[in-house]
């Protein structure tokens, strides 16, 4: 009996896969997704691992580009006009879609009307880390620390307007801190400052920041999910700390240029939820401090938009500008 379900399973999975090329010619070249950050950065870590899943099932070559600069926004660019086949699709993230359109008071796109979202890949959570200098112990630490210094502690984001500085931000209005926020333009430099001393504390994504910390050079403060990570078990989230309603976590997903056929973006769609069903690509994903995580075209509009909306009111409220 064990064996039929054996032969079964194979059976649908490949029923699966070959009822998707028999419905469409697409794919029948290679398909490339645009990071609009960095190689070696998160974002691009994970979209790797998918590529390589997606080049394996689909039987067709899927790369990675980088199109780094402007926080996401030249990279979005190019996708945005680029020609709408599916053959040109963006890792967009809370950054380029729920954070950029508010903060920035134009962009040569806009990022509702041009893009077509498709499916969540992953949901990363941060840490807030402190620097070998600043000897605190626990988030409530840190908040006093900050309350009776005489000199203000100072936290790196990667850039102003990073879900790192709204992070910053959003600590500093529900703890009733005061802090000085130190943009950087890599999240390489505003890490190796942290490490040496120069940077009090920061809110680092999961993939980045969980070598420092399991090696000791960084201490782990909390996690801004809603849950313990089992990576780090011994790290409370924001709310256990001592700040509630504090939960946030950058989401990555593919979306396509407007214009993309529905057949295309459907295919996706299922390829995507497909791919990500995979426990060694799900077990790839939490290593690197992910959890890969999948949606429906309908749902991810709602979540970009749920997501925009809340980021907004903390840009508003502390006046964050673009310089």
């Amino acid at each position: 009996m064990a064996l039929c379900s054996k032969y079964l399973f194979v059976s649908l999975s490949s029923l699966f896969f070959s009822s998707l090329a028999l419905s469409q010619a697409y794919p029948d070249r290679t398909v490339k997704l645009v990071v609009p950050f960095a190689a070696g950065g998160g974002v691009d870590i994970l979209t790797r691992l998918l590529a390589d899943k997606f080049s394996n099932d689909l039987k067709q070559s899927y790369i990675v580009e980088n199109r780094v600069g402007a926080g996401g926004n030249i990279g979005s660019d190019a996708v945005a006009k680029a020609k709408p086949d599916g053959y040109t699709l963006l890792v967009a993230t809370t950054g380029t879609h729920a954070i950029n359109p508010v903060l920035f008071p134009s962009l040569p796109f806009d990022a509702k009307e041009d893009f077509i979202p498709i499916s969540l890949i992953a949901a990363v959570p941060n840490l807030l880390v402190v620097g070998p200098k600043l000897q605190v112990k626990s988030l409530q630490e840190l908040i006093e620390v900050a309350k009776r210094s005489t000199i203000k502690l100072s936290y790196a984001s990667f850039g102003n307007g990073t879900s790192n500085h709204l992070s910053g931000e959003l600590l500093k209005m529900q703890g009733d801190i005061q802090a000085t926020h130190i943009p950087y333009k890599s999240a390489t430099q505003a890490v190796t400052d942290l490490l040496s001393g120069q940077i009090d504390f920061a809110f680092v994504n999961m993939p980045l920041a969980l070598a420092h910390v399991q090696a000791g050079k960084l201490n782990a403060l909390a996690i801004t999910s809603n849950a313990r990570s089992a990576l780090l078990p011994e790290v409370p989230t924001m709310a256990q700390g001592g700040i509630k309603d504090f939960v946030v976590e950058s989401w990555y997903g593919l979306i396509a240029p407007k214009g993309t056929p529905s057949s295309t973006i459907q295919f996706l769609e299922k390829a995507t939820a497909q791919a990500l069903k995979d426990p060694k690509l799900q077990e790839s994903f939490i290593k690197s401090g992910a959890e890969a995580r999948t949606s429906s075209n309908v749902e991810f509009v709602s979540l970009i938009a749920t997501e925009r909306a809340r980021w907004a009111e903390v840009i508003q409220r502390a006046q964050v500008r673009i310089d």
